[in-house]
């Protein structure tokens, strides 16, 4: 059968070409990262009930959202977090193979379930059911060097500007920017002043309500099925107010002389921020973090080079004088160095193999036929890896190096046969392909069969660590198999066409030569010593099997030394510091924590930016006033090849050290992407008591921790659970209140406006949606005795 590729050698280098040709093509289209994909499938439900303590956010909103939840198909397991800022989150994991977006449907439908028995307040903020996207692709901070342009502004020129531009382009699952910095209505309430209008805040809500409307009259001369005027006019109304000065004009009281009472006399009224819950600064100058995440499937190189292009274009055309963006990490340059790393490795691999394919073959002209053949082999395994969904990442292009040395063995094989017959029968290259074809085609046939049959069982294995042999036994089995068509086809072809029939010839005495001929001599004599060693033990079965034991004893001992793991961990340029301050500190607190680590950080050698965000934290994706994260940039590799990581978080602990009042933990990113946010491992204390008592789970957990601290080889513990949140316990006198005419509802009703404030309207501004929050000034509510002082209407 394969004989008939001899006939037509056009035939059989036009297959390998299209098998090149489909490998180029799929080289350019096949997706690019790190490693497989092995991240669970993860789906995060947010909401904000505003003013609410953890507690009662768990009681109230977290335990019947997880009730309906619970069970969702294709859920592995939930868990959840209340923080004393009012926000709650809810991270359902699914198991591999779950469809992510069938699973935020399921999810979504569970929630629609009970939604209506959940506070007002949390339902007009709104629950939110999204998708999380775990690979972090790029994290940009937005700046300015105009010293009259603060944080909210950067905020906002981000949120209406970068924002839609940036989540247009393909690749891009995710761009958010961390904090709620966006603008809003603020209204801060002067209680004092109210008390003397005798103004209650029910008061300024209803007016509010009944003055910024969204207004639909109709229209005029419309016929409706009787006479019909010449034109027809449309009725319009200027809508909700979106000015600071109309909401200051807002009527609170009236009379029939001409008195009136407006909102700016009891309130100060400003286009403010949503919420105040976030600072972040680069390099200690206030900024804008914008975090990029990627879609599984897209090239990450591709996407990277679409944003920063974007980025680029929008400077010069939308920026104002002054502003700038500075990308602080970048998923390709770690990628980028690791893939040509790789690539290296590979180049190095193939011309390692074709200097001793060289060096044994002694001929320039049978060194070439493999050095032809194993590059289609290789290159059309990509073609194959299109095809299976893999996508070019660490893994496959390991499996491709290690391939080298295997597929090389078939165009050998050939090769070698044909010098063979051309030495014993004095054949011509063609009639000695010819013969060689019908006596070895079978045994290359088996070769790759069995070959194939060591790797494709692994591709069935299950879980994470399946998915990475998987990608890897399907490279490794693809390349075998193409090897063994080209051995088949392309190789007898070049045989014929490139060997010539020197054998039985004087050879000239050239330099090479000689030297060929001397490592031949060597090469023998040192066959002949092993040959003489095997004769002297092969028939005594105690030292063989002595030499065995020892072996195995050697491999056991030193596995049970070696340190295991699943991915090594690799510097990736980037270092995570998590600050943690006591519980009950304030934001502008952890600001100044975070602030001064920075300064303190930028000395250290090795280092290029600091960007710092307080009320944040990277781990759980969290927010706290009371949490901090620093996300570090190491200088690029070459610059720093004295400073590896580990050397730079060792100075950076002795830093920290000077910071009292705040526990500062430095991490590195995960060695998978997406496989946890931070390298190391992270566990849940689960608390089946049933009582519902935290102070005790917080016993258990210092315990706990107390106990791991002991372990040497555990570093960098850390928990964020706190049951010590200061916190003061209201109590009102029912029956005194009744006899005032106040009922609970009402006296809570206006604590929770004026400290814990409100959300009730919304306006539309540089075309995007932006919300009114009413709430005492903060002079009002600085001490717990100001709570005292507020009042309730009768």
């Amino acid at each position: 059968m394969f004989s008939k590729f001899i006939r037509r050698p056009v035939f059989a280098i036009v297959i390998s070409v299209v098998i090149l040709f489909m490998g180029v093509l799929a080289i350019k289209t096949l997706p690019t990262s790190q490693f497989p994909e092995i991240s669970p499938p993860m789906v995060m439900v947010s909401c904000a009930y505003p003013g609410a303590s953890a507690k009662v956010l768990t009681e109230s909103v977290l335990i019947p959202l997880e009730q309906a939840v619970n069970g969702v198909p294709g859920m592995k397991y939930m868990t959840s977090d209340a923080v004393s800022a009012g926000e709650a989150n809810i991270q359902i994991v699914f198991n591999l193979g779950t469809d992510p977006d069938q699973a935020v449907v399921n999810v979504n439908t569970r929630i629609a379930q009970v939604v209506n028995r959940l506070p007002v307040l949390v339902q007009r903020e709104g629950i939110i059911v999204n998708r999380v996207v775990p690979n972090m692709l790029m994290y940009v901070n937005l700046y300015s060097k105009d010293k009259h342009t603060d944080m909210k502004y950067l905020f906002n020129f981000a949120g209406v500007n970068l924002l839609p531009e940036l989540q247009r382009i393909g690749g891009i699952g995710r761009a958010s920017i961390l904090g709620s910095r966006q603008y809003a209505m603020r209204i801060w309430l002067k209680p004092d002043r109210m008390r003397a209008y005798n103004i209650s805040v029910d008061d300024v809500m209803k007016s509010l309500d009944e003055q910024s409307v969204i207004g639909s009259p109709g229209r005029i001369g419309r016929s409706d099925g009787q006479r019909a005027e010449a034109l027809e006019y449309v009725l319009t109304y200027q809508g909700r107010f979106n000015d600071v000065e109309q909401y200051k004009n807002v009527i609170l009281k009236s009379n029939p002389n001409g008195e009136m009472l407006r909102l700016k006399d009891v309130a100060n009224v400003e286009l403010g921020s949503e919420f105040y819950d976030i600072y972040s600064n680069l390099n200690q100058d206030p900024s804008a973090a914008i975090v990029l995440k990627q879609t599984y499937g897209s090239n990450a190189s591709d996407v990277i080079k679409d944003v920063k292009t974007k980025l680029e274009e929008m400077k010069k055309s939308t920026f104002p004088p002054g502003m700038d963006y500075k990308i602080s990490y970048d998923v390709s340059n770690f990628l980028d160095a690791s893939i040509e790393n790789v690539v290296d490795t590979l180049r190095d691999a193939f011309i390692l193999v074709a200097l001793v394919v060289f060096l044994f073959l002694g001929d320039w002209r049978s060194t070439l036929i493999p050095a032809l053949a194993v590059p289609v082999s290789l290159v059309g395994s990509f073609m194959a890896m299109q095809a299976f969904g893999l996508t070019i990442n660490m893994i496959t292009l390991f499996a491709l190096v290690l391939s080298i040395g295997i597929v090389v063995d078939d165009a050998i094989v050939v090769v070698e046969a044909v010098h063979a017959k051309m030495e014993e029968e004095h054949l011509s290259p063609y009639n000695a392909v010819r013969k060689v074809l019908g006596e070895i085609s079978g045994a290359i046939i088996a070769i790759t069969i069995l070959m194939t049959a060591v790797f494709v069982p692994v591709s069935f294995m299950s879980g994470p660590v399946g998915i990475f042999y998987r990608q890897f036994s399907i490279t490794m089995a693809t390349a075998i198999v193409i090897s063994g068509l080209v051995a088949l086809t392309l190789t007898p072809v070049l045989c014929a066409m490139i060997l010539k029939n020197n054998h039985g010839h004087a050879k000239k005495k050239t330099p090479i030569q000689r030297f060929f001929d001397a490592f031949n001599r060597g090469f023998e004599k040192l066959t002949g010593r092993y040959t003489n060693i095997l004769e002297k033990i092969v028939d005594r079965r105690v030292v063989t099997f002595a030499l065995l034991l020892a072996f195995g004893v050697g491999i056991f001992g030193i596995s049970t030394k070696l340190p295991s793991g699943f991915i090594p961990s690799e510097d990736q340029g980037l270092i995570y510091a998590i600050i943690q301050t006591p519980p009950g500190s304030t934001l502008e607190r952890t600001n100044a924590i975070a602030q001064r680590l920075s300064a303190l950080a930028k000395d250290v050698p090795g280092i290029e930016n600091i960007s710092t965000l307080a009320g944040y934290e990277v781990l759980t994706e969290g927010r706290g006033s009371n949490a901090g994260t620093c996300l570090i940039d190491l200088k690029p590799w070459d610059e720093r090849k004295n400073q590896p990581v580990a050397k730079i978080i060792a100075a950076l602990e002795v830093k920290a050290r000077e910071i009292p009042g705040a526990t500062v933990e430095f991490f590195e990113p995960p060695a998978v992407p997406g496989y946890g946010a931070a390298g190391g491992f992270q566990l849940q204390l689960l608390d089946k008591t049933g009582t519902g008592d935290y102070k005790a789970l917080e016993k258990v957990n210092e315990e706990f921790m107390a106990a791991l601290r002991k372990r040497k080889e555990l570093a960098g513990l850390f928990t964020f659970f706190s049951a010590d949140y200061p916190q003061y316990e209201l109590k009102i006198d029912n029956d005194l209140a009744m006899q005032k005419g106040i009922t609970i509802g009402n006296a809570m009703n206006t604590l929770s406006i004026m400290v814990g404030s409100t959300y009730e309207l919304g306006f539309i501004k540089y075309q995007r949606f932006f919300k009114v929050y009413v709430q005492a000034s903060p002079e009002y509510r600085r001490l717990p005795e100001d709570i005292l002082n507020m009042w309730a209407k009768n």
